[in-house]
């Protein structure tokens, strides 16, 4: 195994991004393909590592950059000033990941026609928007995800969806799920949602520790989660 790791820079219109890209340059030709999109905070050592183990596996993998070049938040009131202007211009949040997307299949080593995405919590929220945007991906994994349908009107879902979601999560309650059920079935998507019991917001997020605002680390659905994950992705990408 050799993974070789790199910082792409790409654009959106006149917004500079950096993602980080990695492989394993040991395995022969195109390989299948993950985008992966951070959390409120911005591109970090968090997705940098899951890149990092699913090139592990033989994938190509791309930690996307929605916010720009060197932007992270450090407090709750940095992320959420990041945050907010994609999660309230769904267009905008769409086109920025769409941008993350055309960067990973511009790679090389990427077998442009075998990519999915995932992405953590508000990069759950932009990788649900890039299925309901009739992108061309083979599926998208929403790991505890805001679960808020974007408003926009609809297009055929051509990816199969999963969505992997703590049951007492309060940033995507029952309500929600029921809603984007409702909405990926009337759109006829081949979807899948598993609710891990007695879990809540960030629930593969070691770090998370937050209890009284609904945020805890559990080591069994971030088990579940990631086995669930490697099962999709072999079934759509292999």
């Amino acid at each position: 195994m050799a993974i070789r790791e790199q910082l792409i820079e790409y654009r959106d219109g006149s917004t500079v991004l950096e993602g980080f890209f990695c492989h394993d340059e040991a395995r022969p030709g195109p390989k299948p393909a993950v985008l992966i999109s951070h959390a409120w905070n911005g591109r970090d050592e968090f997705v940098e590592r899951k890149a990092r183990r699913l090139a592990s596996h033989g994938y190509a993998a791309f930690a996307l950059d929605m916010y720009g070049k060197g932007k992270r938040g450090e407090t709750t009131e940095q992320c959420q000033a990041l945050m907010s202007p994609l999660v309230q211009d769904r267009k905008l949040l769409a086109r920025r990941i769409s941008a993350g997307l055309e960067a990973l299949r511009a790679q090389p080593q990427v077998d442009a026609r075998r990519v999915a995405a995932m992405g953590f919590c508000f990069g759950g929220l932009c990788v649900l928007d890039l299925a309901r945007s009739g992108a061309d991906v083979r599926g998208v994994v929403s790991f505890h995800g805001l679960l808020k349908p974007s408003g926009l009107p609809a297009a055929a879902v051509r990816a199969k969806v999963l969505i992997l979601h703590g049951y007492d999560d309060p940033m995507a309650p029952p309500e929600d799920v029921l809603a984007v059920a409702k909405e990926f079935t009337a759109g006829g998507a081949d979807w899948q949602l598993h609710a891990f019991g007695n879990t809540l917001h960030a629930f593969t997020n070691p770090q998370a520790n937050d209890r009284a605002h609904g945020m805890a680390y559990d080591e069994a659905a971030d088990r579940r989660s990631w086995e669930a994950l490697m099962q999709f992705l072999e079934e759509v990408l292999r």
